[in-house]
């Protein structure tokens, strides 16, 4: 009884100091590098590892090119030509 109260707290403890993963790509990876490993090799951990760490690296790219992509676009002067403004007013 003992074992299973101090096993429960500290499992409590362990779980209440883990903060919020980024898994972003990790689990697709994950499941898509488990199944094809599986398949193909009869190692379905090693392609899990294999596509998480794979997915994290593709999401990772795509999370730069999209800040990149914005500060690019932003021009200070964006629909503003060098041409003298016309004026119709008669």
């Amino acid at each position: 009884m003992r074992i299973a109260v101090k096993a429960s707290a500290i499992a409590i403890m362990t779980l209440m100091s883990v903060g919020a993963a980024e898994a972003k790509g990790c689990i697709k990876g994950a499941i898509i590098g488990g199944v094809a490993g599986h398949y193909l090799a009869e190692r379905g951990v090693v392609g899990a590892v294999a596509g998480c760490l794979a997915g994290r690296a593709l999401a990772k790219r795509q999370a730069r090119r999209e800040v990149d992509y914005g500060s690019r676009v932003r021009d200070p002067g964006y629909g503003q030509r060098g041409y003298p403004r016309r004026d119709y007013s008669y």
